[in-house]
């Protein structure tokens, strides 16, 4: 059983990651923490009724690791696209939640991050004591190819999100709401915080965004959370534009976002922001708009092949 070394002059963090049948991806996640080059304060995994050798493959690992904890779950078949996720991380964020630590790492399992992405990431929070939440930029896999996946500059990939736990503590955690990976950032920065992902610094996303969905329920998913989060009319037509282009399948794809939206207007379905976060999040995005549209550079443009990190 390995111990860790006792470093104090390194930052803390703890790490929660929801986990369902991942038997095909979840040991390159657990060899990528247990070699990062800054070892977690604790890291609870929690099993959310897996039913392939997830289980078996958590449990060897947290015989051989103190710091590793692992938490089963037995819940029903059904499961609520992007809430029993977030319900399962603040089930495992209770083991870790009175632990000393600066950072808190929300986690996917399945991932394969380079031994030193935390140690860059926490080299970023101590330049600007103003960051709160970050994450560096994931890779997904395209015809062999290792391509960035864009996302807008304020934010952090869910996947990989890292929390400055004073940050986190004033946002009152992550909502348990479809939408918490976009209000944590609200909120956040509505309290003064800085949140963004780092071009720099990636890790590799095992699987390709929407997959375990299929594409047409990740459509309708996006336009859900849109009106969920808040954001402006105008600029949700844009994007359902651009889906229609550029999404798969054309059409159908800024379609099936569009659906997704009106559906939660027209049952007049509770947002899972306040209407101040929401009028934040309108001009967040407005601004966001303006910038593309005058030519702007941002953060996130990163979409060449970039080379691999092992």
């Amino acid at each position: 059983m390995t111990l860790m070394p006792d470093k104090t002059n390194q930052p803390r963090y703890v790490i929660v990651s929801p986990v369902k049948d991942e038997a095909k991806h979840v040991r390159l996640t657990l060899d990528s923490v247990v070699n990062q080059t800054i070892t977690p304060a604790k890291w609870v995994i929690v099993d959310d009724g897996s039913s392939d050798e997830t289980p078996r493959i958590l449990a060897d690992y947290a015989a051989r690791h103190d710091w590793i904890e692992v938490v089963r779950i037995d819940r029903g078949a059904v499961r609520d696209l992007g809430v029993t996720e977030i319900r399962a991380f603040a089930e495992g964020y209770e083991r870790v939640r009175n632990l000393p630590s600066d950072f808190v790492v929300k986690l996917d399992c399945d991932l394969d991050l380079p031994a030193d992405y935390f140690e860059r990431l926490f080299g970023e929070f101590e330049k600007d004591s103003r960051l709160g939440i970050a994450s560096g930029v994931y890779l997904e896999n395209h015809d062999g190819q290792w391509l960035a996946v864009e996302m807008p500059d304020y934010h952090a990939a869910g996947a990989s999100k890292v929390v400055r736990k004073k940050c986190f503590d004033q946002i009152d955690g992550f909502i348990l709401y479809r939408g918490w990976d976009t209000v944590d950032e609200i909120k956040a920065q509505m309290r003064g915080w800085d949140t963004r992902h780092f071009p720099q610094i990636t890790f590799r996303h095992l699987k390709r965004e929407g997959s375990a969905m299929g594409s047409n329920r990740t459509n309708i998913f996006h336009g859900e959370i849109y009106y969920l989060t808040g954001g402006g009319v105008f600029f949700f037509l844009l994007k359902a534009l651009h889906r229609s282009l550029n999404g798969r399948p054309r059409v159908i794809a800024g379609l099936g976002m569009l659906w997704g939206y009106l559906r939660c207007q027209l049952t007049g379905r509770k947002r899972s922001v306040t209407r101040e976060e929401a009028r934040f999040y309108a001009r967040l995005l407005n601004k966001r708009l303006l910038q593309r549209a005058s030519g702007a550079s941002t953060r996130s443009q990163v979409t060449q092949e970039l080379p691999s990190h092992n």
